[in-house]
């Protein structure tokens, strides 16, 4: 009888070790285990064990930025469906919608959230920005403007920027696929 009451104590001890599932964890596991992904997006989880961080990749193949490959880091905090991930584009980039801080303006991010949206929505989202900027809803103001005022200068000015040059005053990093 001591016997068995020892064993149970073990195993309750052992199931206190482990670290319990969240509910975040159980939604963004269902989440990642739907996603459709084109071959232009591929994610990369730096510690598998860690669900609630991981990395996309964004790599167009079609628009003004086609040719180019594009790092956002997601955040997915405890309360995941009912925040949405928080998502920083990693290196800055001249874009209307992403400021150079790497915060992106993407309405479903911020007040079109809703639970029922998934990652696959938010990484379709993302991908979108690089086939259709939007110069209405910007946090690059300059970039925007430059958009709406003169389209041909904002493609010349993506180029320059996606080989590593200088927009004005700011120096962006090469963001072509490195051979």
């Amino acid at each position: 009888m001591i016997k068995i009451w020892s064993m149970k104590k073990n195993e309750d001890a052992a199931a206190k070790k482990k670290p319990k599932t969240s509910a975040a964890q159980i939604r963004v596991q269902k989440d990642l285990t739907e996603l459709d992904l084109p071959s232009t997006m591929k994610t990369n989880f730096p510690n598998p064990e860690d669900l609630l961080n991981f990395e996309l990749t964004i790599t167009p193949d079609d628009g003004m930025y086609k040719g180019g490959e594009f790092l956002f880091t997601f955040t997915i905090n405890s309360n995941y469906p009912h925040d949405p991930p928080k998502v920083k584009c990693v290196p800055k980039i001249y874009h209307p919608n992403l400021d150079l801080e790497g915060n992106v303006c993407l309405n479903i991010l911020r007040e079109d959230w809703k639970p029922v949206l998934n990652l696959n929505a938010v990484m379709v989202g993302l991908q979108y920005l690089f086939l259709e900027p939007n110069a209405d809803d910007p946090l690059n103001k300059e970039a925007a403007k430059d958009l709406r005022e003169n389209r041909s200068r904002f493609a010349q000015n993506v180029r320059t920027s996606m080989r590593g040059g200088y927009v004005g005053d700011e120096v962006y990093a090469d963001v072509r696929p490195k051979a």
